[in-house]
């Protein structure tokens, strides 16, 4: 298949998730195939929770709409104008997905087949159901991709190359058990927010968007946030009270009482609002339904510690441009091009 064909059938997939992205279903009768995958697709998303009790209806259609929303000709021409795919010879690319958050894996795997390649896929036992189901419908548009595209039921195999994504422990299991292999191991990573105490309530209403979305699961959620010295929480708890809906969640409660619990036996010191711990802390991973913060002195010393700590943060978020640094609210909306732990992955399967 040519990249162009392959390319319109990840646009037509775009066409068929926006008619997903919010909870009204709304439906586009011009969509190819609906018939056959419409209401099948309207009874999964239904049954995400079921299937993992942190995939909610909202949570899944909102990653339907950001998937849908990077899916246009324009971005992916935009995305893949800078790369030269002239000089790829097809190989077997096994992808090993993870199942924090709803289709974390479609990236690697939209990326694989746009370079060219075969997918060898296993899916996590925590989010399998919904990338099969992109699949069937991107074979439905063109059936020669269904060559193209292999799900794993036991061990990954027949494969020349992989990318991998799993937590620290994994990773050093990973890193040995493909050590022959080409291969991108992804390790955790958390996010972060720099605060400078000028911020309005109002540009801080959409931090809670990074720091609640998905319930803080993924790595582009905000997990900290760096504070100067004497810096006035009352902005920031205002401006997050917007989303004190997310303690009506059974799941999220019980990891809130269950956290706040152990840190008050520990006698550990905390702001809390009733539904969000604020714990001192130099780490980056917090709990859910958990905070950490950190002070700093002055901004060029926070950047000397950010740059040291590189390998540890995903995103970095903040009002003004520092370090890269991306708008409040974000993090969750990536671009194609913004890649996972920093590592161009188009560029490493164009050079397989």
């Amino acid at each position: 298949m040519l990249q162009n064909e392959i390319k319109e059938s990840f646009i037509e997939l775009g066409r068929f998730l926006k008619q997903f992205s919010n909870e009204n279903y709304i439906k586009n009768e011009t969509v190819k195939n609906n018939t056959l995958f419409h209401d099948d697709f309207i009874q999964l998303i239904e049954l995400s929770q079921s299937h993992n009790g942190w995939f909610t209806k909202d949570n899944v259609c909102f990653s339907i709409a950001s998937l849908a929303n990077a899916l246009t000709k324009e971005n992916l021409d935009k995305w893949l104008s800078s790369y030269n795919f002239s000089a790829v010879k097809q190989k077997n690319v096994g992808l090993i997905l993870a199942g924090n958050i709803p289709l974390v894996g479609f990236h690697d795997f939209l990326s694989v087949l746009i370079s060219g390649h075969k997918v060898v896929i296993k899916t996590s036992s925590s989010d399998q159901h919904l990338i099969e189901f992109l699949a069937k419908y991107l074979i439905s548009l063109d059936n020669r991709l269904k060559e193209k595209i292999t799900f794993a039921e036991g061990k990954l195999e027949n494969f020349d190359a992989v990318i991998a994504t799993g937590s620290n422990n994994t990773a050093r299991y990973f890193e040995y058990y493909f050590k022959e292999k080409p291969s991108i191991i992804r390790k955790n990573r958390n996010s972060v927010a720099i605060l400078t105490g000028k911020e309005t309530k109002e540009d801080l209403i959409p931090l809670g968007e990074d720091i609640f979305r998905y319930f803080g699961l993924g790595c582009r959620n905000v997990s900290k946030i760096f504070i100067p010295k004497d810096y006035n929480f009352d902005n920031f708890f205002n401006a997050i009270f917007e989303y004190q809906e997310i303690i009506k969640y059974e799941k999220y409660a019980n990891n809130y009482d269950y956290n706040k619990a152990v840190y008050l036996m520990s006698n550990y010191k905390l702001l809390d609002n009733g539904f969000l711990t604020l714990k001192e802390d130099n780490s980056y991973s917090s709990p859910i339904s958990s905070l950490f913060y950190e002070y700093y002195d002055n901004l060029d010393e926070l950047e000397k510690k950010l740059q040291n700590d590189v390998e540890k943060i995903q995103c970095i978020v903040g009002k003004d441009s520092f370090l890269k640094s991306i708008n409040f609210g974000q993090t969750q909306l990536p671009n194609l091009w913004d890649y996972a732990d920093n590592i161009d992955t188009i560029e490493f399967l164009v050079t397989l």
